[in-house]
């Protein structure tokens, strides 16, 4: 009989439970785009939909290795999320505002 998530972690050590947690928030903070959308629970055409965009479209854009950042700020918006653009220095991280969108 197949268990319940919920019933394996209880039985999980903590440490073991943290160290599952600790790997589980690294690997959200590494996702790709079309990850995020699947986590969100979106196909390619609802989104492409919010967008106002065609779903061909959303799938170049996914694939993309360089995309502007007002438009991965739309796709962020269209996920539910808000975008920040962090940089990491020698002196500490800096939030850069200057692509804050003023609305």
């Amino acid at each position: 009989m197949a268990k319940n998530f919920k019933e394996l972690e209880a039985k999980m050590k903590p440490e073991a439970r943290a160290r599952a947690k600790a790997r589980a928030q690294e690997m959200i903070a590494e996702m790709l785009l079309a990850e995020i959308r699947q986590a969100v629970g979106l196909t390619q055409e609802e989104l492409a939909r919010a967008l106002g965009i065609r779903q061909p479209t959303l799938s170049r854009l996914e694939s993309q290795h360089d995309i502007q950042i007002s438009t991965l700020e739309r796709l962020v918006r269209a996920l539910g999320g808000e975008l920040e653009v962090i940089a990491h220095l020698p002196s500490g991280a800096i939030r850069i505002t200057q692509f804050t969108d003023a609305a």
